[in-house]
C-alpha cells in the first residue's frame, strides 16, 4: 500500500488527510487548533495524533507534503501604474499565487506609502506597471523609492520591459533581493500571470516558510511546497478541466469561508453569455481567486459585524439572534467551536453574509449605456451565470446543518440585478475538506487526485 498524508497548516486549523494511492481513497482526517504563535510542531502533533487514532495504528507515510496559510498566510503589496490596468494586473497575480493582499498602490509611491509597506511586514513586493513599450518612468520611480528604504522583503518586478536594466541596476546598487519576470500587462488590457506568479512560489517556498517558523515542521515533514489558497486554486481548476482520459465538471465557483478569510474561486471564460453585451477592461484569467480579508469567521468576524445593515441587526435581533454578541465571542476566542443550536444560527448567517459580500466582489457587472440601437451593456469581469457547480468548503459550510441555504447567498438575487451570478448551479460540499489535499496531491498524481475529489465531493 502507498500512502501519502497531506497537511494544511491552516490559520486557524491545522488539518491532515491520509491517503491510500492504491485504492484513491481517503484512509482518514484529522484536524486541531494551528499554534504556530508557540510551536507549530505542538498542533501537528495533536492532529496527527487524533488521525492514528482514527486509523487504529501507526503509519509509515511514503511522503508528507504541506501547504501553509499560518502566521498570516503569504501577505504582498501590489504596485502597479494605473488602477484599473497594471495595478489591478498585479493584484491579480497576487490573489492568483495563494496571497493576502495587504496594500494595492498605483502611480507613483511617496514616503507615506513606503512607510505603509513596513508596517504590514509585507512578505513580498510585486512591482508592475506599463505595458511594455509605454510607460517606464513610473516603475523606475517606484523602484528607486523601495531602493532607499529599509524595506527587507524580496522584490519581485514584473512590469515594462523597457525598464528591466535600470530596474536591475537600482536595486542590485541597493543590495535588494529582487526577480525579474515577464510582465503582467505586456499589452494594453492582456493578462500574463504565469512568470510572476511562479516566481511567488518559488520565494514562499524558500524564503517564506523560514520566516514565519514553519521550516521546524520539516523534521516531520518533507516539504512544505504552496500556500493553502495556491493549493485549493489548483485542486478546482484540476476538478474544472480534468486531466487525461479523466474529464473534469466544467465550469464551476468554490466558495471557501475561513476563520480569517472568505475566498472565493471561479474556474470559467466568463465570456458574455448576454447578446447586447460586451466585454471590458482587463482581461480575466480562467482559473480566478478573491480573498476577503475582512470575512472571516473568527479573526475578521468583527468585519462580517460591519456589513449588515442596522435593519438587518434589528430584524435578527427580534428572532433573539445578537449579531454584536456573537460577532465578538468568535473574535475574542478563535478556538471557539459551537455547540448550539443558537450557535448554529449566527454561523449560517454570519457564512451566508460572507458569501454574498465576496461573491459581489469576484463576479463581474453589467452597466448599462443608451445608444442609437437601443440599450447596450458593458462587461466588466466575468459573466458566472451559467456555471454549472457551486462547491462549499471551510468549518462553517461544512458542519452547517443547511449548507446549501448557505451557498444560495452566492447565487442570482433580485437586489443585485446587474451581477453576473450564477443563476441555477448544482451545489456540492467539500463534507471531508480535502481540497488544499488534493492540490498537493495533483502535484504528483493529478489523475488519482480529480478522480478522489470526484468521488468525495457530496451532492447536496
Amino acid at each position: 500500500m502507498k500512502t501519502y498524508l497531506l497537511v494544511d497548516f491552516g490559520s486557524t486549523f491545522t488539518k491532515l488527510t491520509a491517503v491510500d494511492l492504491e485504492k484513491e481513497e481517503i484512509i482518514a482526517t484529522a484536524k486541531a487548533i494551528t499554534t504556530v504563535e508557540k510551536n507549530i510542531i505542538l498542533g501537528y502533533q495533536k492532529a496527527y495524533d487524533k488521525l492514528i487514532a482514527k486509523i487504529g495504528h501507526d503509519m509509515n507515510f511514503d511522503k508528507i507534503t504541506a501547504c501553509s496559510s499560518a502566521a498570516g498566510g503569504l501577505k504582498m503589496v501590489a504596485i502597479g501604474l494605473v488602477e484599473e490596468l497594471t495595478t489591478e494586473a498585479a493584484r491579480r497575480v497576487c490573489l492568483g499565487a495563494g496571497a493576502k493582499v495587504e496594500l494595492v498602490l498605483s502611480h507613483n509611491i511617496n514616503h507615506h506609502e513606503v512607510d505603509q509597506i513596513k508596517e504590514k511586514n509585507i512578505d513580498i513586493i510585486l512591482l508592475a506597471g506599463g505595458a511594455n513599450g509605454g510607460n517606464k518612468e513610473c516603475v523606475i520611480h517606484n523602484a528607486k523609492q523601495l531602493a532607499k528604504s529599509d524595506i527587507k522583503a524580496p522584490i519581485v518586478f514584473a512590469g515594462n520591459k523597457d525598464a528591466t536594466d535600470e530596474i536591475e541596476e537600482i536595486l542590485t546598487a541597493a543590495k535588494k533581493e529582487f526577480f525579474i519576470c515577464e510582465n503582467v500587462m505586456p499589452r494594453l488590457n492582456v493578462l500574463n500571470i504565469t512568470s510572476a506568479k511562479d516566481t511567488i512560489k518559488d520565494i514562499f517556498v524558500k524564503n517564506i516558510i523560514e520566516a514565519k517558523g514553519i521550516k521546524k515542521v520539516e523534521k516531520l515533514v518533507n516539504e512544505v511546497v504552496l500556500p493553502t489558497p495556491n493549493a485549493v486554486l489548483m485542486a478546482a481548476e484540476l476538478l474544472s478541466n480534468g486531466f487525461g482520459d479523466e474529464t473534469g465538471l466544467g465550469d464551476l465557483m468554490l466558495a471557501d469561508v475561513g476563520g480569517a478569510t472568505t475566498d472565493i474561486y471561479s474556474m470559467s471564460s466568463g465570456l458574455p453569455t448576454q447578446m447586447n453585451a460586451i466585454l471590458s477592461g482587463l482581461e480575466e484569467p480562467y482559473a480566478k481567486r478573491t480573498v476577503e480579508g475582512d470575512l472571516g469567521m473568527r479573526y475578521s468576524s468583527l468585519g462580517i459585524l460591519e456589513t449588515f445593515s442596522a435593519s438587518e441587526i434589528s430584524y435578527y435581533k427580534s428572532k433573539n439572534v445578537d449579531l454584536s454578541f456573537e460577532a465578538h465571542k468568535r473574535h475574542d476566542d478563535i478556538e471557539f467551536i459551537s455547540s448550539t443550536d443558537a450557535d448554529y444560527v449566527a454561523d449560517d448567517i454570519f457564512a451566508g453574509k460572507c458569501i454574498d459580500i465576496a461573491t459581489t466582489r469576484h463576479v463581474g457587472t453589467l452597466k448599462g449605456v443608451y445608444t442609437p440601437m437601443g440599450v447596450m451593456y458593458y462587461q466588466i469581469g466575468k459573466d458566472l451565470t451559467q456555471t454549472q457547480y457551486f462547491i462549499g468548503t471551510g468549518g462553517v459550510v461544512i458542519s452547517s446543518k443547511d449548507p446549501v441555504a448557505i451557498l444560495k447567498n452566492g447565487i442570482t438575487i433580485a437586489s443585485k440585478p446587474m451581477e453576473l451570478r450564477p443563476r441555477n448551479p448544482e451545489y456540492l460540499l467539500d463534507k471531508t475538506y480535502i481540497l488544499s489535499a488534493m492540490g498537493l496531491l495533483s502535484i504528483d498524481y493529478p489523475e488519482i487526485a480529480l478522480r478522489i475529489m470526484k468521488k468525495y465531493m457530496i451532492k447536496l
